[in-house]
């Protein structure tokens, strides 16, 4: 069995007019420990719905999310979700050592001082050292999004769930923030599923990367980006490989056009 299984996941909802939406039909994704896996599709296809059931915040309508052998049926300990809006993931009236103790504090078994060890240790690893004391309202947005990191670094979790993460930051942060990301998974062997709609984005970081249908939504398919590691930010947006997938990836977007359905 693979470490993280998504199996047969079906979610539905009740629109306002009290119509049944299918967001999610069928999904399945079988992701190894320590692999880096982009889940890609258009707006609206469902991602992070998907993202929330395989976090344990959202229950599915059927089928099932195993982590380790075990059915996800709450949060995991050994799993931390980022959020898209890191604006809104952070405490404004907390520093930023106070923010990235915030998974700890009422984790049994851990002291003060490992905490503060825990904090100091991951703040320097997202380059924010000699920011501890500042607030998230006197940072940047690329250094927020450090924070927040940091801070889902400090649970030392097994899986990382990234939902959108660098969206809301400039391009050149963007940049700066993948090269961070891809250091770090290197060193920790985490276990990472981003969600995005930017092909390149995904391409350049992940092992391999799901595509999703649009809604109701299953995976068209799985492909193995299969590119030289460690990524350069431009040598590798410049190899052959990257380019034909990315041509390849581009294209299957394009050509979304929802599934042929029966309801039978």
């Amino acid at each position: 069995m693979a470490f993280l299984s998504i199996e047969t996941l079906q979610k539905t909802f009740r629109s306002r007019n009290g119509e049944t939406v299918t967001a999610l039909e069928q999904v399945s994704l079988a992701v190894e420990e320590s692999e880096f896996v982009a889940i890609l599709g258009p707006s609206g296809c469902g991602k992070s719905t998907l993202l929330q059931i395989i976090a344990g915040l959202m229950a599915p309508t059927s089928g099932r999310v195993t982590l380790a052998g075990k059915p996800v049926v709450s949060p995991p300990r050994d799993m931390v979700y980022l959020f898209q809006q890191y604006t809104k993931s952070l405490f404004p009236w907390r520093t930023v050592r106070s923010n990235v103790a915030f998974p700890l504090e009422h984790r049994a078994g851990i002291g003060r001082s490992e905490i503060r060890d825990r904090c100091s240790k991951y703040l320097r690893m997202v380059g924010l050292e000699g920011f501890e004391d500042h607030y998230p309202w006197q940072l940047s947005g690329g250094m927020q999004q450090r924070v927040a990191i940091a801070r889902a670094l400090a649970a030392e979790p097994r899986v990382l769930l990234m939902d959108e993460p660098f969206s809301s930051v400039d391009a050149l942060t963007r940049l700066e923030l993948q090269a961070l990301l891809l250091d770090i998974w290197t060193n920790q062997r985490l276990t990472v599923l981003l969600v995005t709609h930017d092909v390149d984005e995904a391409v350049f970081m992940a092992d391999r990367v799901a595509m999703l249908t649009s809604r109701p939504s299953t995976i068209a398919s799985v492909v193995d980006t299969a590119l030289p590691r460690p990524r350069d930010a431009m040598a590798t947006r410049e190899h052959p490989r990257f380019l034909a997938l990315r041509h390849e990836l581009v294209e299957a977007l394009l050509r979304r056009t929802p599934r042929e359905h029966s309801h039978g």
